[in-house]
């Protein structure tokens, strides 16, 4: 087995046990008292405009939003890293039809599990700081996804051509 199959296959496995993992994490410990917030923040803001208390409604709806804006990220970093990690290990079983040389095929496994960490961490680092630099991260990390996933199929093509 070479190195790039085999980085794509524990790569792959370390991903989906990571985001199966921080999805346990989530489901035990912060989604229902996300939901409790969602639910409270809607139902606060429907009581306020029935009693025409408009800026306390607004608040209130913005509350929803800003939890909303968490949980989703948060759902989706949980889904991307066992999403991206069984792709991952997809590809490593089959990697070696890609047709370039093992040094090529080998940045090609890096990047892609490079972009498979990072475009989710920085997804969950939205939920931290709605900065610019967590969007670079995960911009990044699926630019590196895209370019190396490309590299891949143009792989595939040219073998069996």
């Amino acid at each position: 087995m070479t190195g790039a199959r085999k980085m794509l296959i524990l790569g792959g496995l370390a991903l989906a046990i990571l985001g199966m993992s921080y999805g346990l994490y989530f489901a035990l410990f912060v989604e229902h008292q996300t939901l409790d917030g969602i639910g409270g923040a809607l139902a606060t803001s429907f009581i306020r405009a029935a009693e025409r208390n408009l800026p306390e409604s607004q608040a209130a709806l913005d509350r929803y939003g800003e939890i909303k804006y968490v949980y989703t990220r948060q759902i989706d970093v949980h889904g991307h890293w066992i999403g991206l990690g069984m792709l991952l290990i997809v590809l490593g079983a089959v990697f070696e039809r890609v047709g370039f040389a093992d040094r090529i095929k080998f940045v090609l496994a890096l990047a892609l599990l490079i972009g498979a960490v990072t475009f989710p961490l920085g997804v969950f680092l939205q939920t931290l700081d709605h900065g610019s630099l967590p969007r670079a991260v995960a911009i990044f990390g699926s630019g590196l996804l895209i370019a190396g996933l490309s590299a891949v199929a143009f792989g595939f093509a040219r073998r069996t051509s």
